[in-house]
């Protein structure tokens, strides 16, 4: 299962034309895709009218949704981030670190545009879509 932070969602959404959004539109009739709970709040938020926020909201959602946090997750998320800053690596969003720890622990795998989750794949094992 491929899961699609909001860093590509937003470009979609948008219109701005970059190699993970031409991904997702490659992918979106291709392949089972998935947003997770919290991504599904942090895109949504952002619309300003309640047309675009409805069309968003049914493209979003006619995809699997997946529960990203719980505590088995949101204690793993911890360690991550406890093994990262060991290395010197400051993880600047918690919400970065439970998305990359949900897929490094369910075994999905992240489109994303956004250098936060490097670390999560040169030290952690984050499986993402090049």
């Amino acid at each position: 299962m491929i899961l699609v932070d909001s860093s590509v969602w937003i470009d979609y959404f948008k219109g701005i034309s970059n190699r993970p959004m031409e991904t997702l539109d490659h992918l979106l009739s291709r392949e089972p895709l998935a947003v997770g709970d919290l991504i599904l709040t942090e895109v949504l938020q952002g619309f300003s009218h309640a047309q675009a926020f409805e069309e968003a909201r049914k493209v979003l959602t006619s995809l699997t949704v997946i529960e990203l946090g719980g505590r088995d997750i949101a204690v793993q998320a911890a360690r991550n981030f406890r093994a990262l800053r060991d290395i010197g690596i400051t993880v600047r969003k918690t919400i970065d670190a439970i998305i990359a720890t949900r897929c490094i622990e369910s075994g999905h795998v992240l489109l994303h545009n956004d250098r936060d989750f490097d670390p999560f794949v040169q030290h952690l094992g984050l499986r993402v879509v090049v």
